[in-house]
Parts: C-alpha cells; sequence; structure tokens
C-alpha cells in the first residue's frame, strides 16, 4: 500500500522534530468553544482542534473559504464552481443528497441549517470573509454537537465588538472582473458593544456564463453585565450563481481548448439566507453557569439541476426555531459537569418540475412536499481532572428526530397528471405517500489528556457518533422504491495523539481509526439504500515552528486510506450493480494532502508568505478503474501597512500557473471522466481605508 512513504512532509516533520530540542518550554494557550458551549484550553481536551486566526483569515483574504481550511490537517473543502464546495474531514469527499449531514457546519455553536435538511454547500450561508476565527473539530463531535457531527465540525467563530471605535472599507479586484468591497464598523459604549460587518463581490467567472453576486452582512451585539452576559448575532446572505457544471473528456483539465467550457450555461443558483440568536449567560455563583440560546433559522435557495437529465427546477426552503440549554456546574476545583437540553422545530418545503417531458422523465411538477421536523436531545458532559498532570472528558447525548412528510402531489410512480410513464420502469421518480418516521440515537465520548512533563503531552479519545437520514433521502425517490428503507449511520473512532511545545515550536501528532456502519448510499438506479460499511484511518500532522524573528513556517498534512469494508450490490432489471466493493478505496480519497506557509516578516508592518497546497492522487470510481493524479499549487501573499490609516496586500494563486482540477470524478453512466476546473494563475490585489 506503501502509505507512510518518505514525502516533503514527512521529512519535514522529521527536520522540525529533531531541530526543536534545543528550544525552552514556553506556554502558549489557545482556547475553544467548539467542544463544548463554554470557553476550554485546547490543552485540557482530547479532541483534535484546529484554528485559523483572525489575522490569518486576513492575509489569506480567501475568495474561497477552501483557501483557508488548506491548512487544517485532515480537511479538505474542494471548490465547485463559484462559491460551490463540498467537504471532507477525515473522509472522502462526500456527495450525494445527504453527503453535508456528515458534518456539522455552525456559526457561533449554531448549525448554519437544521437537523436533517442539510445543503452541501452550506458553507456560502456564513460570513467566513470577515470572521474573527475558524474552528475545526476532526472526528466525531461531543455530547454538544448530535446528529452531523459524524466526521467534523466546522465552527465559524463571529468577530467581537472593539473597546473603541473602529471603522474600515477595504476594496479589491481580480481577474475575470473580480472585485469585493468590505465595510465594518465597531465600538463599546458602556455595557454595550456593537459589530456591523458587511461586504460583496461580484465574480465575472472563469469559465463562460459562470460568473456570481455575492452579499453577506453580520451585527452583533455584546451586553456584559456583572451576571449577565447576552451575545446577539444577526446573519443574512445572498447568492446570485450562474453556475457552471463539469468538463467531460479524459484530463480535460490540461485541455486549453476545453478549459473554460461551460456545458450548462443555462444553470443557475440563487440562495438566501437569514439566522438570528442570542446566548444568554447568568453567573449563579460558585462557578455555575446558566447559559440559554434561543436562535431563528430561514432559508430558500432554487437552482437548475444541471447534473440530471432534463436539468430540472429544485426549489426548496426552511424555516428553524430553537433552543440550546446549558448548566455549567462547577462541582470542584476538579471537576465541571456540563448538563443541557436542545430542541428545533423546522418547517420545509420541496419542489422540483421540468419544463418538458421525454422518456422517464415526465413534464411539470416532478415532486412537491412539506416536512414538519422535531428535535430532542438530552446531554451530559464532564471535565474532571484526575491529578495536576492528567485530565478526563467524556460525556454523552440521547437525540429524538421526528419527520411529519406531506407530500403536495399524487401519490406513487407517474406524472403530476396521475398517467404513467410508458416506457421500460416507468417514471424515474416516486413519492411516497404521508408518513412519519423517527430516530432516536446516542452518541458517546470519553478521552484523556496526560501531561508527561511541561513540553510534552499525549492524548487519548474514543467516540461513537451518528448521522440521521435527511428528509431528501427518506422522501425524494426514485423508480421501484415507495419507501426509503433506512436507518441512521453510525460510526466508532478511536484516535491516539501527541502534542509538543517548546518555545519556538509546536508540533502535534494524531493517528486515528474510524469504522462507520451503515452507510447510506445511492445505487446507479438514484435509490437510497443504506447496508454500506467503509473503514477509516490515518495520521495527522501539524507544525508552527518560529525559525527565527522574521520567519515562520506552519506546516500540516495527512496520510490517510478510507475505504469499502463490505461488497454491496443492488438489483436492477437483467441483474445486479455492485454499489461498492470490499478493499477498494472510496473514491475521491487521497490518501496524502497537506500544506505548508513560509513566512517572512519583511518589516514590523511587511508581510510575506510563500504557501505550498499539495493533493494527492485519488480514485475516481468505486472499481478504482479510473483515477486524478493530483497536483501541487503555489500561492504568494503580501500585505503592508503604510501607516495606521491605509493599508493594502497582493495575492498571486496558483503561482506556477499549473493544470489542475478542484475535484475529479467518473460518469459510469456516460462512461466519461469529469471535472471541475482549477483556475489559472491570478492576481488579486487589496487596499484598506481606516477612519
Amino acid at each position: 500500500m506503501q502509505l507512510f512513504t518518505q514525502t516533503p512532509f514527512a521529512l519535514a516533520l522529521a527536520a522540525s522534530a529533531i531541530s526543536s530540542t534545543s528550544f525552552a518550554a514556553q506556554d502558549i494557550e489557545n482556547i475553544t468553544v467548539t467542544a463544548s458551549r463554554a470557553e476550554l484550553p485546547i490543552s485540557s481536551l482530547s479532541n483534535s482542534i484546529s484554528l485559523i486566526s483572525q489575522d490569518d483569515l486576513e492575509q489569506i483574504s480567501a475568495v474561497h473559504i477552501n483557501e483557508a481550511l488548506a491548512r487544517i490537517p485532515g480537511t479538505w473543502v474542494s471548490r465547485g464552481n463559484g462559491q460551490e464546495s463540498l467537504i471532507a474531514i477525515r473522509s472522502p469527499s462526500l456527495t450525494g443528497a445527504g453527503s453535508c449531514g456528515a458534518f456539522l457546519v455552525a456559526e457561533d455553536g449554531i448549525a448554519a441549517r437544521a437537523t436533517g435538511f442539510c445543503n452541501v454547500n452550506q458553507l456560502f450561508d456564513i460570513n467566513t470573509e470577515q470572521a474573527g476565527s475558524i474552528e475545526v473539530l476532526r472526528g466525531p463531535g461531543n455530547e454538544v454537537h448530535g446528529s452531523g457531527a459524524m466526521h467534523g465540525v466546522i465552527n465559524v467563530l463571529s468577530l467581537a465588538p472593539t473597546q473603541e471605535r473602529e471603522q474600515s472599507l477595504s476594496l479589491e479586484g481580480g481577474p475575470h472582473d473580480y472585485g469585493r468591497i468590505k465595510y465594518t464598523y465597531s465600538n463599546t459604549e458602556g455595557q454595550h458593544g456593537y459589530r456591523l460587518n458587511l461586504n460583496g463581490n461580484h465574480d465575472g467567472g472563469y469559465k463562460h456564463d459562470s460568473g456570481y453576486d455575492q452579499q453577506k452582512m453580520n451585527f452583533r451585539h455584546d451586553y456584559d453585565g456583572d451576571d449577565l452576559d447576552i451575545r446577539t448575532l444577526i446573519s443574512a446572505t445572498n447568492l446570485n450563481q450562474e453556475t457552471a457544471g463539469y468538463v467531460s473528456g479524459f484530463e480535460a483539465y490540461k485541455d486549453s481548448d476545453k478549459k473554460k467550457e461551460n456545458p450548462n450555461p443555462e444553470a443557475y443558483r440563487d440562495s438566501q439566507s437569514f439566522r438570528w440568536q442570542s446566548r444568554i449567560s447568568q453567573s449563579l455563583g460558585n462557578g455555575d453557569q446558566l447559559v440559554i440560546t434561543p436562535y431563528v433559522r430561514y432559508a430558500d435557495m432554487d437552482f437548475a439541476m444541471h447534473f440530471l437529465p432534463g436539468e430540472p427546477i429544485e426549489e426548496n426552503g426552511q424555516k428553524n426555531v430553537g433552543v440550546q440549554l446549558a448548566y455549567i456546574n462547577q462541582i470542584s476545583q476538579q471537576l465541571t459537569m456540563t448538563t443541557g437540553f436542545d430542541s428545533e422545530y423546522t418547517d420545509a418545503y420541496l419542489k422540483q418540475t421540468q419544463d418538458g417531458g421525454f422518456s422517464r422523465f415526465p413534464d411539470g411538477k416532478q415532486y412537491d412536499y412539506q416536512v414538519d421536523a422535531i428535535v430532542a436531545a438530552a446531554f451530559t458532559g464532564v471535565n474532571y481532572e484526575l491529578t495536576p498532570a492528567t485530565t478526563l472528558n467524556a460525556g454523552a447525548r440521547l437525540e429524538y428526530l421526528e419527520y411529519d412528510y406531506n407530500n403536495r402531489m399524487l401519490d406513487g410512480n407517474t406524472d403530476q397528471n396521475g398517467d404513467p410513464c410508458l416506457v421500460p420502469g416507468g417514471c424515474r421518480y416516486t413519492r411516497p405517500a404521508d408518513r412519519k418516521d423517527d430516530f432516536t440515537d446516542l452518541s458517546l465520548n470519553a478521552g484523556i489528556v496526560h501531561e508527561l512533563n511541561d513540553q510534552h503531552s499525549i492524548t487519548a479519545r474514543v467516540a461513537h457518533g451518528f448521522r440521521a437520514p435527511q428528509a431528501t433521502e427518506l422522501y425524494r425517490l426514485q423508480a421501484g422504491q415507495n419507501v426509503a428503507d433506512i436507518d441512521s449511520e453510525q460510526i466508532d473512532s478511536i484516535e491516539l495523539g501527541l502534542r509538543s511545545q517548546y518555545q519556538n515550536l509546536a508540533v502535534s501528532l494524531t493517528s486515528f481509526y474510524m469504522e462507520k456502519d451503515n452507510v447510506i448510499f445511492q445505487d446507479d438506479g438514484r435509490q437510497n439504500i443504506d447496508n454500506g460499511a467503509t473503514e477509516h484511518y490515518g495520521l495527522e500532522y501539524g507544525i508552527q515552528w518560529q525559525i527565527a524573528d522574521a520567519w515562520d513556517l506552519g506546516v500540516n498534512g495527512t496520510f490517510a486510506r478510507h475505504k469499502y469494508t463490505k461488497d454491496v450490490t443492488t438489483p436492477v432489471p437483467g441483474g445486479t450493480v455492485i454499489v461498492s466493493t470490499k478493499g477498494n478505496d472510496v473514491d475521491t480519497a487521497p490518501r496524502r494532502m497537506g500544506s505548508a506557509q513560509l513566512g517572512w516578516q519583511a518589516t514590523e508592518k511587511s508581510r510575506v508568505e510563500l504557501e505550498w497546497v499539495y493533493m494527492g492522487k485519488y480514485y475516481t470510481d468505486i472499481n478504482n478503474a479510473h483515477k486524478y493524479d493530483g497536483h501541487d499549487l503555489i500561492n504568494l501573499r503580501l500585505r503592508h501597512e503604510f501607516n495606521s490609516t491605509i493599508g493594502a496586500g497582493i495575492r498571486v494563486t496558483n503561482l506556477t500557473d499549473e493544470d489542475y482540477a478542484e475535484r475529479a470524478d467518473y460518469n459510469e453512466f456516460s462512461q466519461n471522466d469529469r471535472y471541475f476546473i482549477g483556475e489559472p494563475r491570478s492576481v488579486f490585489a487589496d487596499v484598506t481605508l481606516r477612519f
């Protein structure tokens, strides 16, 4: 298998580890809020958590969120067209209706979408462009997370108000008529702090008819009382995108005549979202704390499904209201217990229509349904200092999810008028009758952190997570399937870690092994089945090295294997189709990936950063007969502050003008390789005015 071969990353890790022995110990503490609902030092937690700071986000100034998350071990966010994306955290790049359900995407701890109604592109619903930081938890989440945190959590933290008045305006330009404007205002008056963030951007698109316009807003208000703190966040986004689909043909990303092709110039995506939350924290004395977070969410989207025959139009939306309750009990100086209850109600709809029918694809409405969903969960967790050098984390969560599905069309496998499709197999789409479905799941986790000495600590963690079926997996059925007889996916995880901290060097190593059962697939007949099984194991590493006063190096990477552990077939007319093959790699699952950033603080006000992003080869089909060879990208970023009021930056992405694919796959139906084309060398410039 040659999984752990000598690579530049491995050599860099070895060299850094050897050279680190001459540095004196220094305690550099990072705080996280993602692993629980209170601020805790990362050093006391057994979870694998990485942070992207505000300074890093400003240096990166990402056009797409994948530019920022490339420096997180074990994480790959592949860019589709425009602002679309697919997430991988200790996993393959998952696709399909419920693929996003394996990851929890949150803003200040509140999920961007309701349980059971995720969207694979939901990262564009969050203002990452003006975030305070981004935290990524790798592996199954904790007791506060529930369904959706099976492979990991991405939590975008809003930027806090400043103590003194701050106002800035940033203007940015780039290729293909790209332009972005960002504005922020912040101040604190007495016990009230405010921050308003606004940004909007336009991109004409590298490929034909592939541009977008996007606007985002955050308003945050902090009230700091003697015993009562209230943090309110209001977020709104709008996206209008002309969508370009896959470009087909073997290694089409290397063909200059095909790179700018858009086989779906009529495709589009329009999406709007609104969210409100208020985190109310009341100190009760003796270190105890009560935290209540009510929230409201709204999302609405319609888009052309260019990846399906006939390119139907999907309209979907959801309205949610919920509350999170947590009681943090400081039982003793060594023991903290958090107990809580979460509840949520969702009213969602989905409609699919097609203008003009043919063969198995009927004209008019194909789906039109409404779903009410209720979530109720209880959890408890402890953080216990067994000895001054050893800390135990443990928790459990019991979660109940109920769907109440209402089909607003005729039941069955017909067109909207009740007429059958007079072709073998009938109409492509089937609408189940009204029904209720419920799922009860339990997640467990336990971990330990032991300090060997002032410089080294070891961690161990076991966890069991789950993902309830998404509404689309249950009620958006295909021909021959009247009921989706599927249950929640389950995952078991174990990880071991080593953390070392010196005066100028920090190193972390984490090995993990996960088994996932009851994996939900969509077979070649687009039927939803759930009897798959996969295995995931590997090694993640991260290095932060202050080489000299003006030079620093960051390295992160992953060696991993994601494979099927069960043969799965599904019946089709005239035989069976292979859905997964035991021992094969899961498609779109690179065994090696990572990045490195070399920084030079040229002056007190000038910083230069050279970045290498590495993507290893991966198979693009379940039979492992087709593959993508991977790529190496070099990016260059420069920032300079002329004075306290004017700053500027220049970024060059894909400096060497590499031919590459953001993502590759193989379409079994058309027997063709397909690619989302990576963009060529691009230069962006921005100026920031503070007044």
